[in-house]
């Protein structure tokens, strides 16, 4: 009788703790499937933003130097960035970031006297000018990309 006793909570514990598996189971499905769908939709933000940049930077809308910025600040944001080797594939997008990122921005400027504003100004306006062909190559080559990555979410 102990023997049937004992056999009977056996399976009840394994049948509870079953469940409780299942349960847990079913749950952590919904926090990947959650965790995938956030992560896709953040994906599709940044290469949205990108290509926004990117085609405002090709209409004289936004510029260059600003759009580097935004860019390669994007670009380095993207899963696994390292692995694309975003600064290869776009170096001028890249050395205009490299040479300007260093500039006070915003509220950050009015630190600064003016004369040492208008410097760095003139200095950023001649860097724009110097890289304005190979960045808008480099733009073209980007828009296709972004265009590809994005068919590629789907």
């Amino acid at each position: 009788m102990l023997i049937w006793i004992s056999l009977i909570i056996g399976v009840l514990v394994v049948a509870g703790l079953s469940v409780y598996a299942g349960v847990l189971l079913s749950r952590l499905r919904q926090q990947n499937r959650g965790i995938a769908k956030n992560q896709k939709k953040r994906l599709n933000y940044l290469h949205e933003s990108i290509e926004t940049i990117a085609k405002a930077m090709q209409q004289d809308q936004c510029p260059l130097s600003e759009g580097c910025i935004r860019i390669a600040v994007l670009l380095d944001n993207l899963p696994q960035a390292e692995r694309h080797n975003f600064t290869e594939r776009w170096p001028s997008i890249h050395e205009m970031y490299e040479r300007i990122k260093h500039m006070p921005t915003h509220e950050a400027r009015k630190e600064f006297p003016k004369k040492e504003i208008r410097k760095m100004d003139l200095e950023r306006e001649r860097f724009e000018v110097e890289l304005e062909q190979p960045i808008k190559d480099d733009l073209q080559t980007l828009v296709i990309w972004v265009k590809e990555e994005r068919v590629k979410q789907r």
